[in-house]
Order: C-alpha cells, then structure tokens, then sequence
C-alpha cells in the first residue's frame, strides 16, 4: 500500500487540526482534504500571509492561548483526531488535555527534533535517543510538553501521539537561518554567513512530505502513546544548501564560515542565534524506519536541490511577501565585518602570539 492508499484509507474522518495556516500545517489541511477528511481548522482569523486553504474547510476563530475561546468554538463538537501546531510548553499540554480529553479519540502533538541530545553522540537518531538540548530553550520546553501528555496518556488515558518534524519548509519558507534576506544577500553578491565549517550534516523536508506521513496516523489506534520522526532522508551540508540556493539563481554565493559559539556572542539579539549553537550547528540525520511502520509507503519525494527553483520561482511571483529585514541584514553584516576584523587581527600576530592564543 502506497503514501496516496493509506491516505485514503483514512478517508472520512473527522479532524481539527489547531494552527492549519502555517508552513507544514497547511500542507497536512490541504492533504486531509484530498483524502476526504472533514476538515475543520481552528486560529484567530485569516492574515494576508497565510497558505491557501481548501474552500470545503470548517473555520472555527478562537485565541489558542484562551481556553475559554477555544471550548465556545468547538461547541459540542467530537473528533476522531486533533492536531495542534500551537501547543508550545507544558502549560499548553495541560490546557489541551482538559479540552480535548473525552473529546478525540487521537490528539496529536507537533513537537520538535529538535529536543535530543547535543552535541550528538551517534546517529541516526532514533526517537528514543536522549532528549536534551540544553542550548535551545523552544527545545526544553518542547520536552515538557511532551512529558505533560505522556503522563496524562499513562494516568487518564489521553490518546496523544507525538510527531517530532526536523527542518521543514516550503515554497514560502526557505529553509536558510535568516529566511529571505539571506536569499536576497546571496541575489545581490553580499556575504552569507554558514554556522561552523558547514560540514555538519542536515536533513531537510518538504512539508508535502511531512504531510503525507502526518496524515497517514491519523485515525491508527496503534499509533496512540507513541511518539515519530516524520523527515526526509534528504540529507546535505549546509555548504551544499547555500550553493543549491545559489544555483538556482544562477550565482556562486560568497560564503563565511563563522563558528556558532562567535554567532551568539557576537549577535545575542538575532533569533536565530540560539539556535544555530544548539541545532544547526550540529549534524542531524533521522531514522525514520518507524514512520515507515505506521505509514507503508511513506517516502520523501520532494529533494530540495529539484525544490529550490520553485522557492527562487516563489519569490519572483511574490515580491511583497519576499522582502529583506534590514535588522537581519545588519546582524549579517555586523557578524561578517566582526569576523574578517578577528581574522585579519591573529594573522597579524607572530608565531609566538598565535600560539598563546
């Protein structure tokens, strides 16, 4: 039975899925749909940025943040699956088991793969590898959610299941620290910065991809208590990444190796910076023979060397979407004009000071 099969043996549920408008949720909405789930999707309201959803979707508006908003949109409604995309910490798992418990025969939580251990001690990873990142604070917090609803799968029967998706982006969402501004920078012959020596190794997924294996557990019984990757074996240095990006604009990016600890010292106020020391930094690379368990036949089928020219193809059909964030940019140029300075400082130097040094 292949990816397209399981979908639409699942066919005719009843699913909500929390968020719905977001990179890879979006692409699980669009794909339930195709598959002839009943469909109902529950955020604060439709914004300009949003992925297009299907006409045949149920919209319910509520604050996921307000628990009182979300109990008056779902009514007296029941689902044969809940999926959340906005539940972040474990005071967002509390909450959901008290909505949800007695109201869904599956809850699935988007957690992150983000959580395990770094540095890594081997690989593949495997969902029972140690969950312990202490660079990441999204990461931690993700492990206490995960905990929260494992304790309540244990003690009130909650029947969570648990997705951990690696990097997944899309034709809007390029998965480059920095987003589109690096893009333009690499457009335009400016400097981008790789963490580390960009040789670490990393697993990218199309949320098409990611969507086919989520909605394949959708409605399995078995899959209730435990927890998945759904990634790609789509696997690149982040030298690669850059210079795939760059060949489908047709230009060699100009790039600068930049160790992930000087990131972070350097430029503490970029978000991204974090997580560049406690992720991207290191090499990750899944296991994902489990998926393959629940979901026979599920396979990544979309490479981001073929992906990368509809990104570069987005941004052309959608220039107001795709605009460089000049704060971004001066934290790029800052860090660039930061290193070289260190750089041309201890080549400077004597034999003898670079060895002390």
């Amino acid at each position: 039975m292949g990816g397209e099969d399981v979908a639409e043996a699942n066919g005719g549920l009843k699913v909500l899925y929390i968020g719905g408008t977001g990179t890879i949720s979006a692409a699980c909405v669009r794909r339930s749909v195709a598959a002839g789930m009943s469909v109902h999707v529950l955020n604060r309201g439709r914004n300009a940025r949003q992925r297009h959803l299907p006409e045949s979707v149920t919209w319910l508006r509520a604050d996921v943040s307000d628990p009182a908003s979300v109990h008056e949109a779902i009514g007296n409604h029941e689902f044969d699956a809940v999926a959340n995309f906005l539940s972040f910490n474990a005071a967002d798992a509390a909450s959901a088991v008290d909505l949800f418990l007695g109201r869904t025969r599956q809850y699935v939580h988007i957690s992150t793969a983000s959580l395990y251990r770094k540095p890594l001690l081997q690989w593949p990873i495997v969902e029972s590898s140690l969950r312990r990142n202490p660079f990441v604070s999204y990461s931690r917090d993700k492990i206490d959610a995960e905990d929260e609803l494992m304790r309540a799968c244990a003690t009130k029967g909650f029947p969570v299941t648990i997705v951990r998706p690696s990097h997944t982006y899309d034709e809007a969402s390029p998965p480059l620290p920095g987003d589109w501004t690096v893009i333009d920078r690499i457009a335009r012959g400016a400097t981008v910065i790789v963490p580390g020596d960009g040789t670490s190794l990393w697993t990218l997924t199309h949320a098409d991809d990611f969507a086919q294996g989520l909605v394949g557990l959708l409605g399995n019984p078995r899959a209730v208590g435990e927890a998945f990757h759904i990634t790609s074996d789509d696997v690149y240095t982040w030298d690669q990444i850059y210079t795939i990006v760059g060949a489908a604009m047709g230009t060699e990016p100009r790039l600068v190796h930049i160790p992930a600890d000087d990131i972070l010292a350097a430029a503490p106020d970029w978000s991204w910076s974090e997580l560049i020391l406690g992720d991207l930094s290191h090499s990750a690379v899944f296991d994902n023979s489990k998926i393959r368990r629940y979901v026979p036949g599920y396979a990544s089928r979309l490479t981001f060397h073929a992906a990368a020219a509809g990104i570069i193809g987005w941004r052309a059909e959608h220039p107001e979407n795709c605009q460089p964030d000049a704060a971004t940019d001066a934290i790029m140029d800052r860090l660039v004009a930061g290193h070289r300075s260190a750089r041309d400082i201890y080549s400077s130097l004597g034999a003898a000071a670079r060895a002390a040094v």
